[in-house]
């Protein structure tokens, strides 16, 4: 998952990758506020961070395709928005949360898995509030795309991994405890019937 790492057309559309199948867009109204908590100590220090906790809110528009879930902010009559782009693989979405509050509209809860280098820590959480569009119709829509990226990418570790190559057991001398042959015809001395 990565902040502005989105590549963009003219039109301000995500470039799709090799094989990307668009499931969803929201072309319009889509708030999407970003919780980047404090980066945790690097190194051998055992206090500080990255310089405080991080709020940043966008409106704009979102997609959701068979492998991401991307969000590109509209540009602002004045001045740059807080963050242009954000871009989620859909395996590194670790939760997804209805919300529905007593006062206030009913928006989405992520919680993002960071990747290295992609502008985010660990902790980072994402609320997606649609203004004048159903919410609940394409949560669905991203859990149940969400949960066959997951099964997808196991299949493919899987298929990678493969099996573990088997031998046959050798003769009756080997140190194997299965033996297929030499078994005795008579029972053993003592042995009643």
């Amino acid at each position: 998952m990565a902040l502005n790492w989105a590549t963009l057309s003219p039109s301000r559309q995500p470039t799709p990758l090799p094989h990307e199948l668009t499931i969803r867009t929201i072309d319009s109204g889509v708030e999407l506020s970003l919780q980047i908590p404090d980066a945790p100590p690097s190194g051998s220090a055992t206090s500080g961070g990255s310089g405080g906790a991080k709020k940043l809110k966008e409106t704009g528009r979102i997609w959701l395709t068979d492998q991401r879930l991307i969000f590109v902010s509209d540009l602002p009559s004045k001045g740059t928005p807080s963050f242009d782009s954000l871009s989620v693989p859909l395996t590194s979405l670790i939760s997804t949360k209805f919300e529905q509050p007593r006062f206030g509209a009913n928006y989405l809860l992520l919680e993002i898995k960071a990747s290295p280098g992609a502008g985010l820590v660990d902790g980072t959480r994402a609320e997606v509030r649609f203004k004048d569009k159903g919410l609940f119709e394409f949560t669905s829509a991203l859990e149940k795309t969400r949960e066959r990226a997951i099964y997808m990418k196991r299949q493919s570790a899987d298929e990678e991994e493969g099996l573990p190559a088997y031998t046959t057991p050798g003769p009756s001398g080997s140190s194997s405890p299965y033996v297929t042959g030499d078994v005795p015809d008579e029972n053993p001395p003592g042995y009643d019937d």
